[in-house]
């Protein structure tokens, strides 16, 4: 079975919790999956990945229990080719925004008679030709969610959720912003609702819904919101917050917390 899948199933009243991986460092990709994170997106839409360097990465988290997601740079048919072949088992598919277009996502990740996808024989995905049943097993194995990001995406919920082989929807707060004429302020009113929204309509769709937030507050809301698996940030964006929080306190304007870091120095 699909491990994402799996780790749906295993959820229960605590949704997963994972992180972007943006810095497209395998060591950083490891030491996310050690840190605890049920999930990593390994990012080949904004982050400077290519394919070899996707391989690299889920070559670094295979020995943790984080479960990669790799989210392709577009809903194109020959890149998902080639990342499902690099080892990939779930895809994130950016800005679907009708049901003709999470019907393509689904037939790029599937072989004919079902899809669109090339076979090849000698792939990472196939152990180098050593799992014998891979072409008629690798069908069942992969799974593909679904960004939906604007407006229209979220108007077109119903048709996409319906299209067999669209595991879960993904929220993408930044660019649903965008869409409503709200650009960068994610913790809007009028944002925040339309979150909320889709995910009451997830849940009434039966089909599991995610997101991802930069702040433990917002990321609270979403999961009270009936969100199913939720994102905490990035890499980077975890260094950059802890970097600054530390930069801030021994500049003195934080005492209360240069005390808290001696403290944690004392006791390491």
């Amino acid at each position: 079975m699909n491990p994402f899948r799996q780790l749906l199933l295993r959820a229960g009243s605590q949704p997963p919790l994972g992180t972007w991986l943006m810095s497209a460092s395998p060591l950083l990709a490891e030491a996310a999956g050690h840190a605890g994170f049920d999930f990593g997106v390994v990012d080949m839409e904004h982050a400077p990945l290519d394919l070899a360097e996707v391989v690299h990465l889920l070559q670094a988290v295979a020995g943790t229990r984080m479960v990669p997601l790799v989210r392709v740079p577009w809903n194109e048919p020959v890149t998902i080719k080639r990342v499902l072949d690099a080892g990939a088992t779930t895809l994130l598919v950016p800005f679907v925004e009708s049901a003709a277009q999470a019907a393509a996502a689904v037939a790029a990740t599937r072989y004919p008679p079902r899809g669109v996808r090339g076979m090849a024989g000698m792939t990472r995905a196939s152990r180098f030709g050593m799992q014998a049943d891979y072409l008629v097993s690798a069908d069942r194995r992969v799974a593909v969610v679904v960004q939906v990001e604007t407006t229209a995406a979220v108007a077109a919920l119903p048709a996409i959720t319906a299209i067999d082989g669209v595991d879960a929807v993904f929220v993408g707060p930044a660019d649903l912003s965008a869409s409503m004429g709200l650009t960068g302020q994610l913790r809007h009113p009028r944002v925040m609702e339309a979150m909320s929204e889709v995910a009451r309509r997830c849940r009434a769709l039966g089909k599991p819904v995610g997101t991802v937030g930069s702040e433990l507050e917002v990321i609270a809301q979403y999961r009270a919101a009936g969100f199913d698996f939720l994102a905490i940030d990035s890499d980077l964006g975890l260094f950059m917050q802890a970097a600054q929080r530390a930069i801030a306190a021994l500049h003195g304007r934080d005492t209360e917390h240069v005390h808290d870091l001696a403290r944690g120095t004392r006791e390491a």
